[in-house]
Parts: structure tokens; sequence; C-alpha cells
């Protein structure tokens, strides 16, 4: 088929979606239009046509089993058993594999050996760390309670990787789950082929930190979910922080949990009016109405192909009851375009957010027409407008991430785009008075754009406390190759192609960059989706949790943690923090939840198919040391009123020496929101000497002298005088649960 021929359909697809999701909207009744518009495109995307509707064609395929003849078909049994993994039903993959390898003798699987590998793999994962969940579950290095204890699917997996690595020894692929799986079985390294051991995977990092917990189940927070996003917040204005998920299906509900100030939490998901509210890889809080209460925006359609990716965002507006309406069509934001990616501020600095969204337009312009970026600006009475074509930031690729800062000190808020298809875009806001916007393209000036690596996650913030906003974007290419191929090259010295770093830029204070990704320890294989920033042992040096993977099963690699050590370099340090989940990891934020100024991090986790659901992780931090710190809730007048692109600055004395510590109000990275309640280590200083505020879009500066530590302050534009919040400190407890074990008895024959 020609190029031409494949946009002219993926053209008239588009058009009939157009028409289907009109039609859909405009038969909902008034008070249910997204959630009806949601089902109706849910059903839609249940075709077979649909690259991540794996139930259509495992339904497709037994049907066609079922005909005469067809019952031993090999072709159809491998089919039937692959599409099995991806809908969760593992018994029944390894059942057929099975009675493939007694038709067909194990030695003669050929190409289906490293399929069949991962299925064993699965069942094991879903019969210990899913069925028998605990907090060490799927944590790498697996140890102690994450050693399974119903071992027949590693057991036989390593059966099936052993009699790969028999034949084809330099296969990193299967070197390196066959690893995996004996530390699964609690055998690595000892029980591991000499000539197929990596060694050191379970050596602990040179800087160690104290290992935090993981007590999601415990509080009844494990949602199991596919990839999405989370924001942790106050939506009720209590002071306390509340937890909202989301999943990137169509069929994938969002949770509400409320925070009950006692350490633990309830799932007020329906009574708040978000039951039917599917779907968001991503999602966001903001306050688009100035109204003291935070929104919630839903990103759809990301990955998606051929079409199924024309899926709306929703914008929820917070009642202040407890409740949220969904008001995308009335408030101008209803579109039809594939999204995970948008960032809130004031671009025109009108005391008004607005929001930049980059639309995905994957290789080849397949998604069923084309999507450019979007700039919607804030009407100041509930409704925006799109100028992103006036303003010259249309841009149309892949995007994959955005984020925003005044990265130049001109007192105007900024773009950077990071794409799959590998431009880079860095856009300065030109500054026009009176409410217009318009940007130009500086990424070549800038000195960024001779990065062309396909990346996805990115975000600005201050890593050295210079007091200028530097950029990281993570490298997220895998040609052709499962992410287990490249950490197994990795761990074995290996010479690989550059792939899967993060990439860190340092603002020259000039309006350029240095990619210092080498000096500074980052040129490491991650392969980032979500991930996020904050500071784990309050020294007031921002560090960096990455959720990794992507959509290949065989990319069985741990989530990555690095500490900053002192602005200058990172620190890996996901083995000592017991972080390093194994399972996809997406949205993150970083939170100090329990009110003790120490920072956790609750991070959704789940790939893209049923199959590779997983539950979400509280990464519980048990306090690095007796560091200070102060939690800022800022809240603009003539400023936007969640003050969102404030600048902060921390002035104190630590040990004789004066120092500055700078963050700006945001949610934190592109994928994943953290509080917009800034949470700021100062070290070991016994006081602050000044807090200076440059708050967004009026660029009033204010300065509260003589500050104490350790207290949670509302500071309000204009407003000299600091009002300090009083908060309990939360334990968290434990719920009651009966554990589930499903005993398996299925065997390699």
């Amino acid at each position: 088929m020609t190029t031409k021929r494949k946009i002219g359909g993926a053209v008239i697809l588009l058009l009939l979606i157009i028409i289907v999701t009109a039609a859909a909207y405009h038969r909902s009744s008034s008070a249910g239009k997204m959630v009806g518009l949601l089902r109706e495109l849910r059903n839609r995307n249940y075709t077979f046509a649909n690259p991540f509707s794996p139930e259509v064609k495992l339904a497709h395929v037994d049907s066609l089993l079922s005909k005469p003849n067809n019952e031993n078909n090999p072709n159809l049994l491998a089919l039937k058993a692959s599409l099995s993994v991806k809908v969760g039903k593992e018994t029944q993959a390894v059942q057929t594999y099975e009675d493939l390898i007694n038709k067909m003798d194990f030695m003669n699987m050929g190409p289906l050996m490293p399929d069949i590998g991962i299925a064993y793999m699965r069942l094991g994962e879903r019969t210990n760390c899913m069925l028998n969940h605990n907090g060490s579950s799927c944590i790498f290095p697996i140890k102690d309670g994450g050693v399974h204890t119903i071992k027949t699917g590693s057991t036989n997996a390593i059966k099936v990787y052993e009699t790969i690595l028999r034949s084809t020894p330099d296969d990193l692929e299967s070197k390196w789950l066959l690893n995996i799986a004996f530390m699964t079985l609690g055998g690595y390294p000892k029980d591991v082929p000499k000539e197929f051991l990596i060694p050191g995977l379970d050596a602990d990092t040179a800087f160690k930190v104290k290992p935090f917990t993981d007590m999601a189940a415990d509080l009844g927070l494990n949602v199991n979910s596919r990839a999405g996003g989370v924001i942790v917040d106050d939506f009720n204005n209590d002071g306390y922080l509340d937890i909202i998920t989301s999943g990137w299906d169509l069929d994938d509900p969002m949770h509400y949990f409320q925070n009950n100030k006692n350490g633990t939490f309830s799932d007020i998901t329906e009574q708040s009016g978000l039951k039917g509210i599917t779907g968001g890889l991503n999602i966001q809080q903001t306050d688009y109405n100035n109204d003291g209460y935070k929104d919630i925006f839903v990103l759809r359609g990301a990955w998606n192909t051929q079409g199924f990716g024309n899926q709306p965002s929703s914008l929820l507006r917070n009642n202040g009851d407890g409740t949220f309406t969904d008001v995308t069509v009335q408030s101008g934001l209803f579109f039809l375009h594939p999204t995970q990616a948008a960032v809130w501020a004031d671009f025109n600095n009108d005391g008004w957010l607005d929001v930049f969204i980059g639309a995905e337009n994957p290789f080849e312009f397949d998604q069923g027409g084309t999507h450019k970026c979007m700039l919607y600006i804030n009407n100041h009475d509930g409704t925006f407008t799109d100028i992103a074509e006036k303003a010259h930031c249309d841009v149309m690729s892949y995007v994959k991430g955005v984020t925003s800062a005044d990265f130049n000190h001109d007192g105007w808020a900024d773009v950077f785009i990071s794409t799959m298809d590998g431009q880079k875009y860095l856009l300065r806001n030109k500054g026009i008075k009176g409410g217009g916007v318009d940007f130009e393209d500086v990424t070549a000036k800038s000195g960024i754009s001779e990065n062309t690596a396909s990346t996805f996650t990115t975000w600005f913030y201050d890593y050295n406390n210079d007091g200028w906003s530097d950029i990281l974007i993570g490298d997220y290419g895998a040609r052709g190759k499962s992410l287990g191929y490249y950490s197994a090259a990795e761990a074995l010295g290996k010479p690989i192609p550059h792939v899967g770093n993060i990439y860190l830029y340092r603002n020259n204070h000039d309006g350029t960059f240095t990619n210092v990704t080498k000096e500074t320890g980052l040129d490491k294989v991650v392969y980032s989706m979500g991930a996020n920033f904050g500071d784990i042992d309050n020294d007031g040096y921002l560090d960096m949790y990455f959720g990794t993977g992507n959509p290949d099963f065989k990319s069985l690699i741990p989530n990555k943690m690095f500490k900053n050590m002192g602005g200058k370099r990172f620190a890996d340090v996901t083995v000592s923090s017991r972080t390093g989940n194994l399972q996809k990891g997406h949205g993150v934020a970083f939170a100090d939840i329990r009110n003790t100024g120490i920072q956790d991090i609750y991070a959704e986790i789940g790939g893209a198919y049923k199959g590779d659901s997983y539950t979400s992780s509280l990464y519980v931090n048990p306090g690095q040391n007796n560091n200070n710190w102060i939690n800022l809730r800022l809240e603009g007048v003539k400023a936007n009123k969640a003050a969102i692109g404030s600048h902060i600055k921390i002035s104190f004395t630590e040990n004789g020496v004066k120092r500055s510590v700078y963050k700006d109000v945001n949610s934190g990275g592109s994928f994943g929101s953290s509080p917009l309640q800034q949470e700021i280590g100062i070290g070991q200083a016994k006081s602050i000497d000044e807090i200076e505020i440059d708050w967004a879009g009026s660029h009033t500066i204010q300065r509260f002298k003589n500050i104490a530590p350790n207290q949670f302050l509302h500071l309000t534009e204009y407003n000299n005088t600091a009002e300090v919040i009083h908060l309990k400190k939360l334990t968290f407890k434990k719920l009651l649960k009966t554990p589930v074990c499903m005993p398996m008895v299925s065997k390699l024959n």
C-alpha cells in the first residue's frame, strides 16, 4: 500500500470517527455526556483493527480453532497463547504452549521459545507479585519477601531460557530474563550457570540511602491498573493531601482517595462524580477558574495508532463540595487529538492559567489525520481559545512531553517539547504586552538541536541551585530490542548504542545550554516513561525517580532512583532505596503525605495490556537524616490563584556557609503530578534568613525574613504576614486483609 493511500484511508477513518463521536456526544444526556462519549469510543476501539485490543483478536482465534481441522493448527495455537498473555490469561497461555510442545517437540519450538519463556515469567508474576502481593514483590533486586513462594512459573521459564542460551549464548535478552528468573526463586547468583551469569545485579550502589517500604497495599491504595497518571494534592482544601489516579484505556476507571486525616484513605470515586470518567494516560491538577479549588485535566489517546487515539481530553471542575463536573465542551477544550502531554502556565501574564497541549503524530502520520500542538488561552470566564497557529507554536510532531519555565529570566513563561521523532523544540515566549502571545523557536540557538534522540520524559528544574532552570530529557529509542537486552549489555560492560539514558542540559545563563549528561553520571540505561523529582533527604538538591519500560512484556527492567549529590553528580541509589519495581512505571509524584517534612513517592505501575496491569506503589520514606525543611502553600491575588510559575528563593546559612535553594511552583515532571505546595529541604540550617517570592504574571516581589524551619506556611500575594498552617503528623495504618493464594500445577513436560 502506498503512503498516499495509507494517509487517504486514515483521513477517511478520521472523518468517520468525528461523525460517530459527535453523534455519540449529542445522544448523551447533559449530565453524562462525557461518560456516554467515552463509552461509545470504548466500543469503537473494541475492534480487530486496534493494535491494543487483543481481547477481540483472541476471540477471533478461538472461533477459528473451533472450525473443523483447525483445532491442532500450530500457528493458531501459538497466536492464541501469545494473545492469552496479553489479556492476562497466563494459565491458558502456558497450557496452550505445553500442548504445542507435546505435539511439536520442545527442542523444535524455534522462534516461539522467547514467547514461551515470557509466558512462564508472567505466570510467576501473577501468582506471586499480584495474587500474593507484599511490599517486596517485584522489587529489584528480588530478595526476602519478594522471592516467589509459588515457583512453577519461574522454574519453567529457567528451563526455556537455558535451552535458548545453549544454542544462542549471546542472546542478551534471554540472559537478562534468566538471571531475573533465578532471582525470583532466591537462586541468584549461586544457582545461575556460570556461562549465563550476569554478575553484580544484586550489588549495592556506592552511595546508599535508607530503604523505602511499599505500603500501597497496606493502605488500600494499590490500584490494579494499566499505565496511568497520578495527582497527589489537596482537593478539598482541608490541608491534607489526597490521591487521584487514572488508567490509559477507556476501560480503566479513575480513583479518588480522600485523606481521612488519621493515617487512612477512603475511596470516594463514586460520590465525587468521577465514576464513568475513564481513560487518561496522564492527569494534572490546575485551577483554571481561580476559585481556589484544584481542578483536574485528563489527557487521553496517547500511543494509540490508526485513528484510535482520536479521543477527547477532559477538564473536570472542582465544585468545592467534594464533587467534580466535566466542563470540557463548555470550556472550549473539546478536541479529538491523541495526547498525554500538557503544561499549565500563565503565558500572557494576565493572572489566569492557560494550557499548552502537545499532540501525537506517530511516524508516517497514521493517527487518522494530522495533529498539531495547541495553546488554549484563558478567557477569564471559564472558557479558552486556541491561538497556537497565531502564536507560532502549533508544532506537528510525535510529542511525548512538554514543560514550561522562564528559562531566560525575561519574565515570560517559555515551553520545551520532547518528541519521539527526534526533534526538540525550545520555544521562547516573546512577551507581547496586552494579552497577546507569540513564540520564537530558539532550539538551534540554545544548543539543544544537536540532540536527535527519540525522547519522552522532560522537565525544567534547577538541579544545581544556581537560580536558572535546566532541562532534563529521557531517551526512549529501543531500536528494535527489548529493554532487557540493553540492561544486560550495560551490566556486562558490552558496547551498546547510545540509547535509553537521561540527558541533562545545564543552563548557561545566556540563552544556551550545555549537555552535562556524562559529567553528572546520568549516562546510564534508564528508558524513562513516567518520572518526577523531589528531595528525599531535604538537602535542598532535587533527586529523581524514573518509571521505566515499554509495551514489550520482555522489557522487565527496574524503575530507577537517582540521588542528587550537591548539584554536581547523581548517584544511582535504586538498589539501596528498594524502589526498583520491575513492572512498567508511569505517573510519579513526590509528596509529604504524612505531614512530617519527609517526601514519599507514589507511582502508577502497569503496562499497555490487561495482562500487563499491576498494582500501584506508595514508597514510604523512613527519613534519611535530621535535615530541616519548609512547606509553602502560595496563593496568588494578581498572579494566578494557584501561583503556578512563581519563583521561590530560600536563603539560609548552613554550617557557617550561606546558600540558596530555588524552586518554581509546579507539579514537577511531565508525567505524574506532585502537590502544588512546595516541599523544600534546607539541610542543617537552623533558621531561614529569607524567603523571596517572584509571583507569576504580576512579578510582584515579596520577602519574608527570619522564618523558623519545619513548618507549613500559607503565603498570600501582597500579604506580608506568613500564616502558619497547623497539621497533624500522620502514621499510616495498615488495613486488615486476607492474603489470596492460587496454587498452580502447570509444569513443563
